[in-house]
């Protein structure tokens, strides 16, 4: 096929054992005993105060994300996929208003009953909401008065923690983890989302000041293989999971190979150069449609720019400044990352195949989570031949969002979480430099629709052996 590169494919070996490999919620891994979480009685006063301790330090890093920004910044939505920051403050308290605190604190006096309304997401249980693509016209509530109702809800939180009931606090432990985890996905979408703001913004706006940092090579690209076989894939149950994170069931694997890294800027502009975005039987044809429809010729967030080598300069959360060809390309949609691979001679990995990869005992090195100060991709540090599977980029897979075998979403309202979703979207792995540490497992399942852009989303190849 034109355009295939075959790349170095130094250090490969096979699969040579299983060790799990697991990551618990940093906020408080007390929240949430796995064994049995479900009316667990607590009765420790310690155990109280980490729960306590959890919830603090996920609201308050909230709060440090949303310093940099104005009142104005707040109220800014570029496209009906995003929300404003303002809006996401609101939304995660309204969560712990709605599921924990009216249903288990006695007595308890919602702060405004408008607020229902205007900051339900998409729990139809829940009752009428404002439509999603005019979040941006509200502004009222003022960004203060959010800020005044957080402080109010943490409040009365605080107080549930404190005094509800042991046996009772077992039972709504698993929510507030569930609560806390939600919101680390909102800390996430307050960057991505003010980022696609900022951009579009024709004064060159910037989130955080340029930050220096040194530029290392990104190794080799090698490809490491698997024998496959019968492998179970899924939560296994110890620590708090998404609800599609499970059951744990089996899968056949084909033995296949899978890429050391994600794909770098430089090796990304190799496709461009070659006339990738031209070709189209590179594409799917949906992809192809979309190119076509939105003139497509370069991942998100690059501009064309002669004072720079590569041609290219892109736009960061810490301005716009030149592509740096180590750092993982990001900002790319499904149809771009497989357009990509079918140009290199590879594809993109399943989501069973790269959890048993990220499992595997071979992943012992990990990329970047969320730096304020720089919220942006870093080139791989792993040596050759070793894995680095999590954070920086989050990687499409080739599978479709659907339920696992045995899956059942829970009951009322907040059944609604994920199993509504599972339709036309595509599964990505691994986290980005943007997720917040202690959030992703490599369990943990993304999803978006295949031309999704917006968020810090990137490419790992795959191939069978």
């Amino acid at each position: 096929m034109s355009g295939t590169v075959t790349f170095e494919e130094t250090g490969a070996f096979e699969e040579t054992g299983f060790t799990p490999m697991t990551q618990s919620l940093d906020a408080g891994a007390a929240i949430y005993d796995a064994e049995d979480p479900q009316g667990k009685t607590i009765h420790s006063q310690p155990v109280r105060d980490a729960l306590l301790d959890g919830y603090r330090a996920v609201r308050q890093l909230t709060e440090r994300l949303v310093e940099p920004l104005t009142a104005e910044d707040q109220m800014l939505q570029s496209m009906d996929d995003a929300s404003p920051a303002k809006w996401h403050r609101a939304h995660t308290t309204w969560f712990f208003e709605t599921f924990l605190l009216q249903p288990h604190q006695p007595g308890y006096c919602v702060f405004d009953e408008n607020f229902n309304y205007l900051f339900n997401s998409y729990y139809e249980a829940v009752g009428e909401r404002h439509p999603r693509p005019e979040r941006g016209i509200l502004s009222r509530p003022t960004a203060e008065t959010v800020t005044q109702y957080r402080r109010y809800v943490d409040t009365a939180m605080a107080e549930l923690i404190a005094r509800i009931d042991d046996a009772a606090l077992g039972v709504i432990a698993p929510l507030l983890a569930l609560g806390l985890a939600h919101e680390q996905q909102h800390q996430e979408l307050i960057l991505t989302d003010i980022k696609h703001a900022f951009w579009r913004n024709p004064v060159s706006l910037a989130y955080q000041p340029p930050q220096a940092f040194t530029r290392e090579p990104a190794p080799p690209l090698d490809f490491i293989g698997f024998a496959g076989g019968i492998v179970e894939i899924g939560h296994d149950g110890h620590g708090f999971a998404f609800d599609n994170e499970g059951p744990r069931h089996r899968v056949l694997l084909n033995p296949y190979r899978i890429a050391t890294r994600p794909i770098t800027c430089g090796e990304y502009l190799m496709f461009m150069e070659d006339g990738g975005y031209s070709q189209p039987e590179l594409w799917l044809s949906d992809g192809w449609a979309t190119v076509q429809r939105e003139g497509w010729q370069a991942p998100l967030y690059w501009s064309p720019d002669a004072r720079h080598e590569s041609g290219w300069q892109i736009f960061t959360l810490n301005g716009k400044r030149a592509i740096d060809p180590a750092e993982p390309v990001c900002h790319v949609s499904f149809y771009e990352a497989a357009a990509f691979a079918a140009w290199a001679g590879k594809r993109l990995p399943t989501e069973a195949e790269w959890e048993h990869a990220a499992n595997s005992g071979r992943c012992e090195f990990r990329g970047g989570f969320l730096d304020r100060a720089h919220p942006h991709p870093r080139a791989s540090t792993a040596p050759a031949g070793r894995l680095q599977m999590l954070g920086e980029v989050w990687e499409w897979t080739r599978s479709g969002y659907e339920p696992y075998p045995g899956f059942r979403p829970a009951q009322g309202a907040i059944g609604e979480y994920n199993g509504k979703f599972m339709v036309s979207q595509l599964v990505l792995r691994g986290g980005s430099c943007v997720t917040p540490p202690g959030h992703v497992r490599a369990s943990y399942r993304n999803f978006f629709p295949p031309a999704a852009r917006w968020q810090f989303s990137g490419i790992r190849l795959a191939e069978d052996a």
